[in-house]
């Protein structure tokens, strides 16, 4: 075995501070296909969405233990179209923590969840030479 063994990246999970709200947002305002729902203690605690390509993202209600930080690890979305999609954000109200910035091998912008967990948005640029697999 090389390394610890990984086989794959099994989800990416945020903790949500409203769960109803921020599965309102990722489905409704992202446009995810919600997975698995799971009930804790007679109410939603664990929502999966499916993203394209095979990933999950899972939403689990906040505890003490976990909160939301826009300062930690992140999700990052691959966009068809990186400058439509965040205009549709500003127009849904979805606080934008940078707006978009032009690196020489991509585009990316940061937005936040109704949680306050950061999502990134990227943009490969198809006709750079170096950009394999980034």
């Amino acid at each position: 075995m090389k390394g610890i063994g990984i086989k794959e990246a099994g989800f990416t999970g945020y903790p949500a501070l409203d769960i109803e709200e921020t599965r309102k947002f990722y489905r409704e305002i992202i446009g995810l296909k919600e997975g698995m729902v799971f009930d804790h203690e007679g109410k939603v605690g664990w929502v999966e969405f499916e993203i394209p390509g095979g990933h999950t993202l899972a939403i689990a209600q906040a505890n003490e233990q976990w909160q939301p930080n826009p300062g930690g690890g992140g999700l990052c979305f691959e966009m068809e179209d990186l400058d439509a999609a965040v205009e549709k954000l500003k127009t849904a109200g979805v606080k934008i923590y940078l707006p978009i910035q032009d690196f020489p091998i991509c585009r990316m912008a940061l937005i936040s969840d109704p949680s306050g967990n950061t999502v990134a948005l990227h943009q490969k640029k198809p006709n750079h030479p170096e950009c394999g697999g980034h």
